[in-house]
């Protein structure tokens, strides 16, 4: 009888024959040479922007208001983020979760006045207009609610998951050893 797993034991290893990728450092640079923050923060923008518009439309299309829209935010920003940017570092997560946040807390002002301009019979960028430091209070005091905080982390979480680079094992292996190799030379 011939035994073909020296180990009984042990489990047949399905996810590589167990040697080294063949990836250098100078692959590892490339990606991190290909990053772009500038294309990430202005797709993150964009999508800002679409987002603050599209919530406010829909919510005064169906009269009813969505909170969780802000998750579905932080997903479509984490992807646009990592498709935008293409980021392998901390940066491209932590845009992210910010614009996550902003995006959840203006995106409620706006739909605060798409709706109190309803009410009133004006226009949406009059009552933001008028907006001023005595009525930012207020609107966290009356609008803002423990679900709204909820939905915004759950956001920012999802976006920062989502807005790094996923990388292959042999682009992982050659972004370590490029930081290594940047390590030892400071």
């Amino acid at each position: 009888m011939t035994q073909d797993n020296p180990q009984p034991l042990r489990l047949r290893r399905k996810h590589g024959e167990g040697r080294r990728p063949d990836a250098t450092a100078d692959d590892g640079a490339r990606l991190v040479r290909v990053q772009s923050m500038r294309a990430a923060v202005m797709a993150g923008l964009f999508a800002f922007i679409l987002f603050c518009i599209g919530w406010a439309a829909l919510s005064t299309a169906v009269d009813r208001v969505f909170p969780w829209m802000t998750v579905v935010y932080g997903i479509v920003l984490g992807l646009v983020i990592r498709a935008a940017g293409r980021g392998v570092d901390w940066r491209f997560p932590l845009l992210a979760a910010g614009l996550a946040v902003a995006g959840s807390i203006v995106g409620n002002i706006v739909l605060a006045a798409s709706t109190t301009a309803a009410d009133f019979g004006t226009g949406t960028l009059n009552i933001l207009q008028a907006t001023t430091s005595m009525t930012l209070p207020l609107f966290f005091e009356e609008v803002w609610s423990v679900a709204d905080g909820f939905y915004t982390v759950v956001a920012a979480g999802l976006a920062a998951f989502l807005a790094p680079r996923r990388l292959t094992r042999r682009e992982r292996f050659a972004l370590r050893l490029w930081r290594e190799g940047s390590d030892r030379h400071q």
